[in-house]
């Protein structure tokens, strides 16, 4: 969630040309002109998905979708690097992949392609590092930057850091690319 340059803020597709209500006008008319309420979408999570619906904790109130302009999607969310899955880590969470479908169609298949574009870079990046080619390292952090799906990098960058991180890289070529990640010249470059 909250994706790269023009892609959907609730599945990160890059066919985005919709902007949503996070909270409905139904729900809360007063925030129908608030900025933070207005959420680059794709058509098929603002009209066949979330459309108004927008789930609240049955006793507090609390809105259990994660809201992308203010909360860390991967406190709620763990993706499965070898499946392209979300899975809720929390109520929101698990609220937030059903209500907005995370894990529809051609989303974890996507996800898993993205995944390997990160690994080329990584290694494209390596690759100029070596050949002491700026140039080259420079592309390949933009080209991770600005993918869709730009969340697949952000959790990869996330996970390399944890202490079990090799659990999360059981895909092809994982226990390389995390390695990678961990190099402190790359995390710099790619968490400016």
């Amino acid at each position: 969630m909250a994706h790269g340059n023009r892609c959907c803020m609730y599945c990160g597709d890059d066919l985005s040309t919709d902007i949503d209500h996070f909270e409905p006008i139904a729900e809360n008319p007063l925030r129908t002109f608030d900025w933070l309420n207005h959420l680059l979408a794709c058509s098929e999570c603002n009209s066949t998905h979330k459309k108004d619906r927008f789930p609240r904790h049955p006793e507090t109130g609390a809105p259990l979708l994660i809201d992308p302009t203010a909360e860390d999607p991967f406190d709620h969310l763990y993706l499965g690097l070898d499946t392209g899955l979300y899975l809720g880590r929390t109520e929101k969470g698990r609220q937030t992949e059903r209500v907005c479908g995370l894990n529809r169609d051609d989303l974890p298949e996507a996800r898993c392609i993205a995944r390997d574009g990160v690994v080329m870079c990584v290694d494209g990046w390596l690759s100029g590092r070596e050949q002491g080619n700026e140039r080259k390292m420079a592309v390949a952090v933009r080209t991770i930057r600005n993918q869709p799906f730009a969340d697949v990098a952000q959790f990869m960058l996330r996970q390399a850091m944890l202490p079990r991180a090799s659990a999360a890289f059981t895909f092809d070529l994982g226990e390389e690319t995390l390695h990678h990640l961990r190099d402190p010249e790359l995390r710099a470059a790619l968490l400016v």
